[in-house]
């Protein structure tokens, strides 16, 4: 995934092995009729030593490491469980912008019963990789709708390949444009977008007035505050029902998600 910052989300559970390991500990004391009895016997139990209280600890978690591992399985599920509930939070609050903002092109059925967003960035090798994969679940489903977020986040060249395919939705040429770009081999720069958008037919004077109208500018800028506003911090992204999946997806996973969102409306 193409990313401005690095996340390690997935290393957070492991970072709280060592609370864990206290807590697993705090509950076996708090269980235990040997400590009980200690802890109501003041004198008994300040007179255990530090290094006692260690070695009984390690102890137990090694005698009883699936203590352990239902703590980190439980986390986990508490977390996702959060995550899931973050996201629909965050859909439900931006579902205008994110499903039926009038400036973002529409592909597929525009009277689908499910939309598919993507947040990309022409420049994006894992968009590339990907594009393919989205002509695929599109021609696979006539009930799918698709929603293009211009999402230039790589340099200058992305931003005038975002604008330029923006500005190709005016002369009704957006989906073709997009596929053109999608399939450049190297960077999308000025003079690549330019060449292809003489190749499939547009009007390449009108294309480049209409670049830099405030429409396109303003359209652009509102998906990126709508991606950081949906934690998308890279390219590509997905919006599909209520879910988000945030980096690439395979085929599989793509038609998996749309299957579960049609189930739930």
């Amino acid at each position: 995934m193409a990313d401005r910052r690095k996340l390690p989300r997935q290393r957070v559970g492991w970072l709280l092995l060592p609370l864990l390991l206290v807590g697993a500990a705090g509950i076996w004391f708090a269980t235990d009729p040997g400590f009980r009895a200690a802890r109501d016997a003041p004198d008994a139990a300040s007179s255990r030593p530090q290094d006692e209280f260690e070695r009984r600890v390690r102890a137990y978690l090694l005698d009883n490491p699936e203590v352990i591992v239902e703590a980190m399985q439980r986390l986990q599920a508490r977390q996702r469980a959060a995550e899931l509930d973050e996201t629909q939070m965050l859909l439900e609050a931006h579902a205008e912008e994110v499903f039926r903002d009038p400036a973002s092109p529409v592909g597929g059925n525009p009277e689908g019963d499910v939309t598919l967003v993507e947040f990309f960035d022409y420049n994006c090798p894992y968009c590339r990789r990907v594009a393919p994969v989205m002509a695929e679940v599109e021609a696979a489903d006539p009930r799918l709708r698709v929603v293009y977020k211009e999402f230039p986040i790589l340099g200058p060249n992305s931003l005038f390949a975002a604008k330029a395919a923006l500005a190709a939705d005016g002369q009704g040429k957006y989906v073709a444009f997009h596929r053109a770009l999608m399939q450049t081999q190297g960077a999308a720069a000025e003079p690549t977008v330019l060449k292809l958008a003489a190749e499939i037919g547009l009007d390449v004077a009108r294309l480049r007035n209409d670049m830099e109208r405030p429409e396109i500018q303003a359209s652009i800028e509102r998906n990126l505050a709508l991606a950081q506003a949906l934690r998308i911090n890279g390219t590509p992204g997905f919006v599909i029902g209520d879910g988000i999946i945030r980096g690439a997806a395979d085929l599989t996973t793509l038609q998996a998600q749309i299957r579960e969102a049609r189930k739930r409306k």
